[in-house]
């Protein structure tokens, strides 16, 4: 079987993505040969053209992580969970949060939507999973937990918003 013209070591456990969108969904022209005794097209040679579906045109590739691009989906799903309650989960509230009154409770829920301060200190993997912020004197955390969908054990795959159950819970510091 042929190798990658582009194989380096910049290129191992990394994945080309359209340098314009970010896609993943990306193709090189390239020419295949087949292969008479394992029965399988082996790629022959890989040429300079670079092509982006999702862009539907031209485009030059970059290489990132894999790790970078699953933990970029995570984020993606959490936010999306966080901040318009769209996804698969729960949304948890403490007793702590719940005895401030519902007004508080509908307050703290919109400063968590809104929250936006990830540093490298609070979100080391970049996947928006954890916050914490001041309300009327009281310190709030919020973090996000990524189940199975029976939520028995944590889930295989937390990028996979089919095998995951998000569980978004919302508690004073104190609680914790």
């Amino acid at each position: 079987m042929g190798i990658k013209e582009d194989t380096t070591p910049e290129t191992i456990n990394s994945v080309p993505i359209c340098r314009s969108c970010g896609s993943e969904r990306v193709a090189k022209d390239a020419w295949a040969c087949f292969n008479r005794q394992s029965g399988l097209w082996e790629l022959e040679t890989v040429f300079d053209a670079e092509h982006c579906h999702q862009c539907e045109g031209e485009t030059k590739l970059d290489w990132v992580e894999a790790d970078a691009l699953q933990n970029r989906r995570v984020r993606e799903l959490n936010d999306r969970f966080r901040t318009e309650g769209l996804g698969n989960g729960s949304i948890l509230i403490t007793p702590g949060i719940q005895a401030l009154g519902g007004d508080a409770v509908v307050s703290i829920i919109d400063e968590m939507r809104a929250f936006a301060d990830f540093t490298d200190d609070n979100d080391p993997w970049k996947q928006h999973d954890f916050g914490a912020f001041e309300h009327a004197g009281e310190k709030v955390f919020w973090k996000i937990d990524c189940y199975d969908p029976s939520c028995t054990y944590g889930s295989e795959n937390p990028a996979n918003e089919a095998l995951t159950h998000r569980a978004l819970t919302i508690m004073l510091a104190s609680e914790y």
